[in-house]
């Protein structure tokens, strides 16, 4: 079932009409952390792929350094951040796109006094054609 949510946020702190918030870490502190589903199959019929928004507070990070089956692909769309990759660490901004691929370990930590805001598209974990279980124990 097509649909669109509206945009109803505002500067850093994106919100869309009918996604619900599930909120990480403790309170407004540096380990807080938002994820909205923006589009997904229990709501929206997406088969293939989830499509996410995630939102750190300065200070905070994607909770631990993890890995998944699955790759994933994140587009930066406010903050800043240091993005390590297995053992490389990355600086990312603004419209930076980070592609993580199967198994590649993975850690996103706010760098400086904004809250970092990205987009995270993964597949629908129905697809996963893997002995393994799908588990999604960090924000990406």
């Amino acid at each position: 079932m097509s649909t669109i949510h509206r945009f109803i946020g505002e500067k850093n702190n994106f919100s869309w009409e009918d996604v619900e918030v599930t909120t990480y870490g403790q309170g407004e502190g540096p380990n807080a952390a938002s994820k909205r589903e923006l589009i997904n199959e229990a709501r929206d019929g997406a088969e293939h792929f989830v499509f996410r928004y995630f939102r750190i507070m300065p200070g905070g990070s994607s909770t631990m350094f993890d890995k998944h089956i699955h790759d994933h692909g994140v587009l930066i769309l406010h903050g800043h951040c240091k993005v390590t990759i297995n053992e490389r660490v990355f600086d990312a901004g603004p419209m930076d796109v980070v592609y993580v691929s199967p198994n590649d370990v993975h850690h996103f930590v706010v760098d400086g006094d904004e809250p970092l805001g990205f987009l995270c598209v993964i597949p629908n974990k129905k697809l996963l054609n893997s002995d393994q279980p799908f588990v999604d124990t960090c924000l990406l």
